[in-house]
């Protein structure tokens, strides 16, 4: 019985010395995996001075970061003099790799900036640029090399502005703004459109604000000066340089225009009121000969009254055949009197030459 259980323990012994290879073995196994997976990043690290450790690295993976883009990030930074006393760590570059943006975009922007000496812009406005969907090295670049904007902008399909001066005469301008970015103002600041648009607008109004084009013409630069002194640049993501009049033309004359469309309008309207007083005349006139027409109606009816009172008189005994004989003369001479006092002229004439 003894000698079984010495022959079993010997087994139990052999087994677990053999587990414990087995399982020596394969973390032995994963050990080198993962120095496999992530030695040239970590020789990298090393020798640069990045400061990211093969656990860093191990534990990137899990959070599901991808670790060559932080270490070759974080070694950029370090090799343009970007550490971690401006905020440029290793875990600040995962975090804004978790909020999808763009670790190596904000980098460069960062090595662009501190080459150009731009003091306003560090980690956290970089990354703030870059999460509100700016392109924050763009932005960089436009803030060290000025953009120049045609206003009008071509994609409108106008070749020009178009103002006009107090003496009436159209003005077609055309001019080049000169642009910087303002990093402190590139979240939430109006895009170039609206510096279109102002720019715009105050041309317009420093030619309509000019009592004659020829002071415009005489000194372009007074368009610029007006233009410039409106600060039309605020609340915008950039900051205007200059505002240069590239040309400007003669257009037509809108104030004559307007003035023999004013006097057209006011001929029609004319034309007008004396149609409707012709109109009430004509209608007045229907009026009064309705009412003559009405009146010799009632002369008629009382007309047509006379030889009944005439017979009358004559059943009363009131009129005589006599009286009647003469008021018949009386209405002869009368009548005969008329017509001779409506043709005088006439008649006289025809006596004369039948007396001769």
């Amino acid at each position: 019985m003894s000698l079984l259980a010495q022959m079993f323990d010997k087994q139990t012994v052999q087994i677990g010395v053999i587990i414990g290879i087995v399982i020596g073995l394969f973390f032995t196994l994963i050990l080198l995996a993962i120095f496999a997976r992530y030695f040239r990043l970590w020789i990298q690290s090393v020798t640069t001075g990045a400061g990211i450790g093969i656990l860093d690295l191990l534990g990137m993976t899990f959070r599901k970061v991808n670790p060559a883009v932080i270490v070759r990030s974080k070694i950029t930074a370090v090799q343009a003099g970007i550490g971690d006393e401006q905020g440029v760590t290793s875990k600040a570059l995962e975090a804004h790799y978790l909020a999808g943006g763009n670790v190596p975009l904000v980098i460069r922007s960062l090595v662009a900036a501190a080459k150009a000496k731009l003091v306003e812009l560090d980690f956290k406005l970089a990354t703030a640029i870059d999460l509100a969907g700016r392109n924050v090295l763009e932005a960089v670049q436009t803030s060290v090399y000025p953009k120049v904007i045609d206003c009008p902008d071509k994609g409108t399909g106008r070749d020009s502005l178009d103002g006009i001066a107090q003496n009436g005469i159209q003005l077609k301008v055309r001019a080049r703004v000169t642009v910087r970015a303002n990093l402190r103002q590139l979240i939430g600041g109006a895009t170039e459109e609206t510096i279109i648009a102002r720019v715009g607008e105050g041309i317009v109004s420093a030619i309509g604000s000019a009592q004659s084009h020829l002071e415009v013409l005489e000194n372009p630069d007074r368009i610029s000066k007006m233009v410039l002194s409106r600060r039309l640049d605020s609340q915008t993501a950039f900051e205007i340089v200059s505002i240069d009049i590239a040309d400007v033309d003669v257009g037509d004359n809108i104030g004559a225009r307007l003035q023999a469309d004013q006097a057209e309008a006011d001929m029609r309207v004319a034309r007008a009121k004396a149609e409707g007083r012709r109109a009430m005349a004509v209608a007045e006139e229907q009026e009064m000969i309705a009412q003559i027409e009405q009146n010799r109606a009632k002369v008629l009816e009382a007309e047509a009254e006379v030889p009944k009172a005439i017979s009358q008189a004559f059943r009363s005994s009131k009129l005589g055949l006599m009286d009647y004989y003469k008021l018949r003369n009386i209405q002869a001479d009368t009548d005969m009197r008329s017509s001779i006092a409506k043709t005088g002229p006439v008649a006289a004439g025809s006596k004369t030459s039948h007396t001769e």
